[in-house]
């Protein structure tokens, strides 16, 4: 597998996994022309994307679905709640409808060629909120952003992953020192909201198993984290169970700017 991501933040929110023959794009908050330019960056046009996941309905993640299902006419897998969720929201409402394929709980859906989807919900306050255990082959990557704590099931599919990109949204001192509204950071951290450096941290140190490659951090606060914060804290959180530098690939993805091409 390939992996790159667009962007991750409040910003916009697009990922590209690729396998041998097939692609998929998670999410699509960033416009279609960014995504245009960017898979030109690595060689690569529209006709490598096969299908679209979902993980919910906020505007960072679905800002541009709907000029996808216009222009490209993809596959949009998601869960039923979601679909109809997206046949009501103005930014997809016109065209996600003949695009729909529902992912089924509890099993693997063969979603392309190269992928197996299966979904875990995340506490989060959106109509719903999923995060992804993609099988390719033998490798399992798990992506789970926008849960506002961790749950047993996400845990579960991150101890057996060998690429996780988890959310480790804001440094909670920055946060609460902040000018965001009192309503807005009780929103943020009581639970259905965002995961913090913190928060992240002591979920790694419960997922972290002997396999696991790739760790990538997403969906940074541009007011309330920075890269290096958020890093270390991961870092310090590896270090705590005695993993040696370089085991791990730690990496942060960057809002609006796009990552290298990571093979995994």
């Amino acid at each position: 597998m390939r992996f790159v991501s667009f962007s991750s933040g409040s910003c916009g929110n697009c990922y590209l996994l690729m396998g041998s023959h097939s692609a998929l794009l998670i999410d699509a908050g960033v416009g279609i022309r960014r995504v245009k330019k960017e898979l030109e960056a690595l060689h690569l046009d529209y006709s490598c994307l096969s299908a679209i996941l979902v993980t919910h309905d906020h505007g960072d993640h679905i800002r541009s679905l709907g000029s996808f299902c216009k222009r490209l006419s993809l596959p949009v897998w998601t869960t039923s709640t979601l679909h109809e969720a997206l046949l009501r929201h103005p930014f997809t409402r016109d065209w996600t409808g003949p695009c729909r394929h529902n992912l089924e709980p509890n099993v693997w859906n063969p979603v392309t060629e190269d992928f197996d989807v299966q979904f875990f919900e995340v506490p989060h306050d959106a109509t719903q909120c999923i995060g992804f255990a993609i099988r390719c082959e033998e490798e399992l990557f798990v992506l789970m952003t926008d849960l506002g704590h961790t749950t047993g099931e996400a845990l579960r599919w991150a101890s057996q992953a060998s690429t996780v990109v988890v959310e480790s949204n804001y440094d909670l001192e920055m946060l609460l020192g902040g000018s965001y509204p009192e309503e807005l950071k009780r929103r943020i951290t009581q639970g259905i909201g965002h995961l913090s450096n913190a928060d992240c941290a002591e979920a790694i140190t419960r997922f972290m198993h002997p396999e696991l490659r790739n760790l990538f951090l997403c969906h940074l606060s541009g007011n309330n984290n920075t890269p290096e914060l958020a890093y270390e804290s991961a870092r310090r959180a590896l270090e705590s169970l005695g993993v040696e530098p370089g085991t791990v690939n730690l990496r942060v993805l960057r809002r609006g700017v796009a990552s290298p091409l990571l093979t995994l």
